[in-house]
């Protein structure tokens, strides 16, 4: 059985690296749509919500919402900054690192998240394994 050549291989991960950027720009572009019309809300910010919601504690430290959320130190400030401004989280300091901020939902914020959840999970699911097809269907 002849061995796969070195071209071939990265031939064959590059088509996949492409297939993978289709579907996180398809599954993207779906969730931003949906969000922005049924909440007023984009992904960055839905995104940020669902992590604090799904870390269910009171305040989560900036630096760790950093590393779980897939967006720059300043993309996710000023998704923070935008929830910030529409009530929906609030910022503070730490009392023992005046380097740490804190970032925690709002009542506010938890209902956007909960009023918003179904619409994110129905996109996911309605996207997700959808390959080659286009937005008509």
């Amino acid at each position: 059985m002849p061995r796969e050549s070195t071209a071939e291989r990265g031939a064959g991960l590059v088509s996949e690296w492409r297939e993978l950027l289709d579907r996180h720009a398809a599954v993207s572009c779906a969730l931003e749509k949906a969000l922005q019309e049924g909440h007023q809300i984009g992904l960055s910010e839905f995104e940020t919500l669902d992590r604090l919601a799904d870390a269910d504690c009171e305040h989560c430290r900036m630096t760790e919402l950093a590393r779980d959320i897939h967006l720059s130190q300043s993309a996710l400030s000023r998704a923070v900054a935008r929830l910030e401004a529409e009530g929906l989280v609030e910022r503070s300091m730490c009392a023992d690192d005046r380097r740490a901020i804190f970032v925690g939902l709002t009542e506010r914020g938890r209902q956007v998240h909960h009023e918003a959840l179904p619409t994110h999970r129905a996109v996911l699911d309605s996207t997700w394994d959808r390959r080659g097809e286009d937005d008509t269907g």
